[in-house]
């Protein structure tokens, strides 16, 4: 008789515990969690009062470059007294105007050596980032570029945040422990990256076609394993698609050889954007952030240690005068250069080896209806076993990349070989009635990626698989190698370097400008001197809400794709960007003249660009605050004429200087994409609208009909 309930408990306990089992595992794939941007803005946006008053959110403004240089020259003067500028914090309004009372840096008033703590070299993901993180720990840091914020390599990225699903592949296959660690490291930061400024980043499906039944189970225990790393910094879980429903997601694939699709989730941004962002947020926090300052050369004591820099103003070159270099004094020194790397380190050292391994990725840019707005597709294994990416972005579609040994130069062009392996390989996927044409390219790109090899390994030639951190003999940190997404962690270990180095002292900051804008968030809260960048949210993010261009609409009489665009690009800057806007003097929309007929940007951009964003060049603001250039060449140089009157009007330049900047940004869209014979044009012929125009052998290249 005992042998009876146990017969019945045994079956009974075996499918409890599969029950449980399988309920946990269907709990862990379909749990409730947040989506960055899909909640309410921290910062609730402004209403009406009931007498009809509207109070506009009131920012904190950044100082302006003039006043940025002053302290860099400051900084040579030791053991004076501060600029009461330096210590006096900046609270404005819509209008610009600005209101006195904040402490300084440390919230001290800074009455010592007025040499900085760190000085970096390098205004890209890196630089910024460092520049951030050692302002959020109370350091004085000063951050310098040759060009503009995210000139180089960060402007043209993928525009992926991602662990990389190609890397744990390998990690698998080849036991690197290294690749799984880069992996893991690059998960946990998309994470902070979407909810740092979840204006610019979302989240993106992105589909992988299968093509054989036996691919199926491979890619669907990748993605799961790929979900698994992520914990809880993933989002939603990987799924499959049946062949059916792969083409109803994707209406543009190939239908032949599919056998259904496997969708995993990553992060998706706006780089440019993002660096500027970043940039700005950092010179809220006490920064002394200041682009195209070139660095001719480093200064050493009597010892042979770097105690500063030799810099120039490159913008009173392109004004026609003649640049007055000066001395930036600094305690250390943070090379952040990406491919330009080694020759900052030969300012150091002449006779140094090179560590960088620079590597060209060839984008291009494709009209929207080649994807669907909201899923992008991966082939993990293309002719020679590379992968590429077919992303939609901005209202277009993105495509790439490509991957091969090139020359170090500040703006590369994609050569025609390496755009027509791009087509070929993505015409491969598409349905067979949609014909990929070299007219659609709307612009196209090559990013270098700077590789780096470890200077103190045997096997010198070797590549780093993550970043680099080195220093040299005179105190020369050199940061290198990485990718976007793990720019984060790059400066937090940068600075933890720099400060176990040079001997510095990190304090609190007692008290910042109210970042929000509001007195509802404190954002001095978190920072006690130690690394907070990680919930160190970015310029905008604050009042974000993807309901928020509503409210745009409705105060400015915006066009909504005009609102949706400025609310993704801003976050709750959108307010002042749409406040500096022009009247349209028509119905609708009431605000905002677009500089291109065929995108959502506006006049207010270029003004906002100017006074927020240290925007000094029209490529400034076609190429990084707006993104023009990247989107489509020749609608770039259509738009070049209102762009120079409008910072003409900003920057009061003159003839000469716009007849420059006409030059220099006709010669910069060349690097996008523009035809060779749209070199020599004029701005009669852009006005007059010959500028469409092609010779027979471009036609056959560029036309799209």
């Amino acid at each position: 008789m005992a042998a009876t309930p146990r017969r019945f408990l045994r079956p009974f306990l075996y499918t409890s515990a599969a029950a449980l089992t399988g309920g946990s595992a269907l709990y862990y794939v379909y749990r409730p969690r947040t989506i960055p941007g899909s909640e309410p803005a921290s910062v609730p946006p402004p209403r009406y009062t009931e007498d009809g008053r509207f109070s506009p959110p009131r920012f904190p403004l950044v100082k302006t470059r003039d006043e940025q240089i002053s302290d860099l020259r400051s900084s040579s003067r030791s053991n004076s007294v501060a600029d009461t500028a330096d210590t006096k914090g900046v609270l404005g309004a819509l209008t610009g105007t600005r209101n006195e009372g904040a402490v300084g840096r440390q919230g001290k008033q800074e009455d010592e050596d007025e040499s900085y703590d760190l000085l970096v070299i390098g205004g890209g993901a890196t630089g910024s980032g460092i520049a951030l993180d050692a302002a959020t720990r109370g350091l004085k840091v000063a951050l310098v570029e040759r060009e503009d914020f995210a000139s180089g390599t960060s402007s043209k990225s993928t525009k992926l945040v991602h662990g990389g699903v190609r890397y744990l592949e390998k990690a698998v296959w080849e036991l690197d422990y290294n690749q799984y660690k880069l992996v893991k490291e690059a998960l946990r930061e998309r994470k902070y990256f979407l909810d740092t400024a979840p204006h610019l980043s979302n989240w993106l499906p992105i589909m992988i076609p299968v093509q054989k039944w036996w691919q199926a189970p491979y890619f669907w225990a990748g993605t799961k394993f790929y979900d698994f790393l992520a914990g809880s910094e993933g989002i939603e879980s990987s799924y499959f698609l049946t062949k059916s429903k792969a083409l109803d997601a994707f209406p543009m694939l190939k239908k032949e050889n599919l056998f259904g699709a496997l969708v995993y989730y990553d992060g998706a941004h706006n780089d440019s954007r993002m660096n500027v962002s970043i940039a700005m947020t950092a010179a809220l926090y006490g920064a002394t952030v200041v682009n195209h300052i070139e660095v001719t050369s480093l200064e050493k004591d009597a010892n042979g240690k770097l105690i500063g820099a030799r810099v120039k103003d490159r913008v009173q070159e392109k004004d026609g005068q003649k640049p007055q270099e000066f001395s930036i004094k600094a305690k250390g020194i943070i090379n952040a250069t990406g491919p330009f790397t080694d020759a900052i380190r030969k300012m150091d050292e002449p006779h140094v080896p090179e560590i960088v391994a620079p590597s060209s990725g060839v984008h291009v840019i494709l009209p929207g209806y080649y994807s669907p707005s909201k899923m992008g597709l991966i082939d993990p294994k293309t002719s020679d076993g590379r992968v590429i990416f077919f992303l939609p972005w901005q209202g277009n579609t993105i495509a790439g990349t490509t991957d091969a040994p090139t020359a170090i130069s500040q703006n590369p062009i994609a050569g025609e070989e390496e755009i027509n392996w791009i087509l070929s390989e993505i015409q491969a996927y598409l349905a067979p009635d949609l014909n990929v044409r070299r007219g659609d390219v709307l612009a196209a790109w090559s990013g270098i990626r700077p590789l780096v090899k470890d200077p103190h390994s045997k096997n010198t030639e070797s590549l780093v698989r993550n970043h680099l951190i080195t220093v040299s003999d005179s105190g020369l940190l050199t940061c290198a190698g990485g990718k976007w997404t793990t720019y984060r962690q790059m400066g937090e270990e940068a600075v933890d370097e720099a400060i176990k180095r040079y001997k510095l002292k990190t304090s609190p900051l007692l008290q910042v400008p109210r970042v929000s804008g509001s007195e509802m968030i404190d954002d001095a809260a978190p920072l006690d001197g130690t690394c907070q960048t990680h919930q160190v949210r970015l310029v905008g993010a604050h009042g974000f809400s993807n309901t928020l261009f509503i409210n745009l609409i409705q105060h400015f009489g915006l066009e909504s794709i005009v609102a949706k665009h400025l609310t993704e690009s801003y976050g709750d800057r959108a307010w002042t960007v749409a406040a500096l806007s022009a009247p349209t003097e028509q119905r609708y929309p009431v605000r905002g003249l677009k500089i291109s007929a065929l995108y959502p940007f506006i006049d207010g951009e270029i003004r906002y660009a100017v006074r927020h964003e240290y925007a000094q060049t029209a490529v400034d603001v076609l190429a990084r605050r707006t993104r023009l250039a990247f989107l489509n060449a020749q609608a770039a140089l259509e738009a070049l004429p209102t762009v120079i009157d409008l910072m003409t009007e900003e920057l009061g330049w003159s003839k000469k200087r716009q007849e420059k900047e006409w030059h220099e940004t006709v010669q910069f869209l060349a690097s996008m994409g523009l035809a060779k014979s749209k070199l020599s044009v004029t701005r009669k012929d852009v006005e007059s609208g010959k500028a469409g125009e092609y010779d027979e052998h471009e036609r056959k290249l560029y036309s799209r009909h």
